[in-house]
């Protein structure tokens, strides 16, 4: 209930109050001398002009201070909480209500601009890195010692694949997701992906079964053949020996199923409904062996879904890892 509303009310009440005493005073106490009546509401005016002016006075105040907070830069609805009229849905919470909305709209602008900010400089600093670690992997063929050779290709390649997968994430998670749909091979696209991983995937001596269709799927080669890294990634480093990998495709009537399956060290059932999680890792932490953070699988789902894309998996502890990519044919989108 705002200010002017409650003295519209409590002026009806004290005039109906006051008419009501005047009347009793006149026609029910008739012998009353009449002076005292009027000194009565002599005394009674003075004292609701009284509390009228002082009522006045401290909503002047109020005013004052929610005028002088509406043109700061910060969000006063708990500030103004105690205002009257604040809590009704009348004039005063429609300004507050539009300054707070104001001031969280140009505090998110911000944290977005330096959101944006920041995965330029990541994305900068990334490419700036790939030109010396391209050449350093030039340059480390030419080391004559085996043992120190191959010791070092491995650590520029874990580097590189590195970058390659933070310049992904900082495209994924920017405002603008670069995304070009077209008829590609799917064959091609696996092949891009084992070539991209042929070094652990030697190193782990996987043995490698490709059934896959020479088939046209409608999607981005870039983004698709990430989503196989991934997932030839996990299959390298979840790997017990002796190691093995298949892929194969099963097509249908307007998509194509592209199954990929390891034998290494499988998914538990209370992991295996999460581990599309941001962030999560599972409830092994692999025994020590290796660091996981928990956003390769999410980045994938998330490349997946806006590729519209289906994913899934099944597993068994210690025998297998199957993940499933269901993409639609290009002749099936047109």
């Amino acid at each position: 209930m705002t200010y002017w509303k409650k003295i519209r009310k409590q002026a009806l009440f004290l005039g109906f109050l006051c008419l009501s005493y005047n009347l009793y005073f006149l026609f029910l106490l008739p012998e009353v001398n009449r002076s005292y009546l009027w000194y009565l509401d002599a005394l009674l005016a003075v004292c609701c002009l009284f509390y009228g002016g002082a009522g006045y006075a401290v909503y002047r105040g109020r005013q004052a201070r929610k005028q002088k907070l509406l043109q700061s830069d910060t969000v006063i609805c708990g500030l103004l909480a105690e205002l009257d009229g604040y809590e009704s849905a009348g004039h005063d919470s429609y300004e507050i209500a539009e300054h707070d909305v104001r001031v969280l709209t140009a505090q998110l602008e911000k944290q977005q601009e330096q959101n944006r900010d920041l995965q330029d400089y990541i994305t900068k600093w990334c490419h700036e890195v790939k030109a010396p670690l391209s050449a350093s992997l030039l340059m480390v063929q030419k080391i004559e010692d085996g043992g120190l050779r191959y010791s070092l290709q491995e650590q520029l390649e874990r580097i590189n694949m590195q970058l390659n997968s933070a310049l992904l994430g900082c495209k994924v998670q920017g405002s603008l997701f670069d995304i070009q749909v077209k008829p590609v091979s799917l064959l091609e696209c696996v092949r891009a992906s084992v070539h991209n991983n042929q070094f652990f995937l030697i190193k782990n001596h996987f043995a490698i079964k490709i059934d896959v269709e020479d088939v046209k799927i409608y999607t981005d080669k870039g983004w698709f053949v990430y989503i196989l890294d991934q997932l030839l990634s996990n299959a390298v480093k979840y790997a017990v020996q002796p190691a093995s990998l298949k892929l194969w495709s099963v097509k249908e009537e307007e998509s194509v199923c592209l199954f990929v399956e390891d034998h290494g060290e499988g998914i538990r059932a209370e992991d295996i409904r999460r581990i599309f999680e941001k962030g999560y890792t599972g409830s092994s932490h692999h025994n020590g062996r290796y660091q996981s953070t928990g956003m390769g699988l999410y980045m994938t789902a998330k490349i997946a879904e806006r590729l519209l894309h289906g994913i899934s998996v099944e597993s068994e502890p210690m025998a297998y890892t199957r993940f499933a990519v269901r993409a639609r044919l290009a002749e099936a989108a047109r």
